[in-house]
């Protein structure tokens, strides 16, 4: 390398002078060397190769500022290139580091790159993972279900074939015990037939009537004794069917149904929404269902249809041992009280009329409120939502544009909801409530068995 000076420093320098050039590069050199020996006795130490080179050219240039510079013309120093054609190590040994350092940071910027594209398989691999996993305990989750309700109905049936056997034994038993009465009924009626004959023939036959009245005493009381265990029998044999048929009553569906709507808890998101297979405009309405519900609270839902304008156009819940029906809104309600038992399947009924506002209520196929001026003249309006085991009341935040509470849902099995676009007559609804093969007859705008009804959350169809 090779120093170079400033001109302006120069100028500088030789302003402050007022004598001649030469003069002035000496005050330049006083100022400056201590600085340049600093600097070259650094280098020096640390080259050991240009130590001669350097030496040599010292005098040179100090040579090339004798009094050259005219007075009348500013001097621009020429800055001369640090340049040298061989690199020495300390120029190798940087050119190493920085190319090692090129090197290192190329490498991290790969590892990174690697890392990153690494990440996003492994994320992928682990949500494809979570799918397939998540659907394969969902259908495990199924399958047990299935073969646990499977289970559960062979063993009902099998419970109830035990119970035909045993009351087709007791049926043995009252009519063994019945020819038994029948037969000593017989022998008596001889032997009071024979203690007749006697009694006509005389007195020498005293004895003979004696003995005979003995035996009549024997044999009342025998029959006596056989009346008394009959009975007995005849008390049990009711007591057994009475036993069985609650029993097929809590596990078997009503009507003729094959399946059921099971809801088996009250959350607000499990419900079943139903499509109508016409418009719901509608001037007269009969609606019905079959329903066993687990507890019912103040308010629990079984049948609702609502607009955004009106949530509450039509429905029918039970509030407690009660069934409630509504028409056009919450101020135009009917209700039954004691009508409801908990855990027991019911049918419920209501009918409407926008003529006179008619409403009726039926209870497993009994009229048990009949009311007139409720919403007359209203017409239920068609675009609204229709669902079991909910309401809908006007919020729109779900996927399905509803929100539900679930203080209000229905926790149970629902079977038979059908809807007719009139108000049927009362034999027609005593015939729903019959509880062989009714499920046969559907309604014109809900059906079941052929209406679309979608369960939503935890309910389910079973059979």
């Amino acid at each position: 390398g090779g120093y170079s000076t400033s001109g302006g420093q120069a100028k500088r320098l030789l302003s402050k002078t007022s004598g001649s050039p030469y003069t002035g590069l000496q005050t330049y050199r006083q100022h400056k060397m201590p600085l340049l020996n600093v600097f070259l006795g650094i280098f020096l130490c640390s080259s050991h190769v240009m130590t001669e080179t350097y030496e040599d050219s010292v005098p040179a240039y100090y040579d090339s500022l004798d009094n050259d510079i005219p007075e009348t013309q500013q001097e621009v120093a020429t800055p001369i290139p640090c340049s040298s054609k061989e690199l020495t190590k300390w120029d190798k040994l940087f050119s190493m580091l920085e190319n090692s350092q090129m090197k290192e940071n190329m490498l991290l910027q790969y590892v990174d790159d690697i890392i990153k594209v690494e990440l996003q398989s492994i994320r992928t691999e682990m949500l494809q993972f979570m799918a397939n996993y998540a659907g394969t305990c969902t259908n495990v989750m199924e399958n047990i279900n299935r073969r646990t309700v499977a289970y559960v109905d062979r063993k009902l049936t099998q419970m109830a074939e035990t119970i035909k056997d045993t009351n087709a034994e007791h049926q043995t038993a009252q009519e063994e015990a019945l020819q038994q009465l029948i037969e000593a009924s017989q022998s008596l009626a001889n032997k009071l037939n024979k203690l007749e004959g006697a009694c006509e023939n005389g007195a020498h036959l005293m004895g003979l009537t004696s003995e005979f009245k003995q035996q009549e005493v024997t044999v009342s009381t025998k029959l006596g004794n056989a009346v008394n265990i009959l009975a007995q029998d005849l008390q049990k044999s009711r007591s057994q069917p009475d036993l069985s048929q609650m029993w097929a009553t809590q596990h078997f569906l009503p009507s003729g149904c094959e399946v059921a709507l099971l809801f088996p808890m009250r959350s607000k998101k499990i419900f079943a929404s139903i499509s109508p297979e016409a418009a719901m405009t509608l001037q007269s309405f009969t609606v019905c269902v079959w329903a066993k519900v687990t507890e019912a609270l103040n308010k629990t839902i079984l049948f609702s249809y609502g607009t955004k304008r009106n949530p509450y156009e039509i429905q029918l819940y039970l509030s407690q041992k009660s069934v409630v029906f509504t028409v056009g809104g919450e101020g135009n309600s009917v209700k039954s009280r004691d009508v409801v038992v908990e855990g027991q399947w019911g049918h419920f009924c209501g009918s409407w009329s926008s003529e006179d506002g008619a409403v009726s209520l039926w209870k497993n196929g009994d009229k048990v409120t009949d009311v007139l001026g409720v919403a007359p003249g209203h017409t239920i309006p068609d675009g609204g939502i229709m669902q079991l085991g909910q309401e809908k009341n006007g919020c729109c935040t779900t996927s399905l544009g509803i929100t539900f509470d679930d203080k209000l849902a229905f926790s149970g099995k629902m079977t038979g909801v059908n809807l007719w676009d009139k108000v049927l007559e009362d034999g027609q609804i005593a015939e729903l409530a019959r509880e062989d093969d009714s499920c046969r007859i559907r309604g014109n705008m809900v059906g079941w068995g052929v209406t679309e009804i979608v369960p939503h959350g935890g309910a389910q169809y079973v059979n």
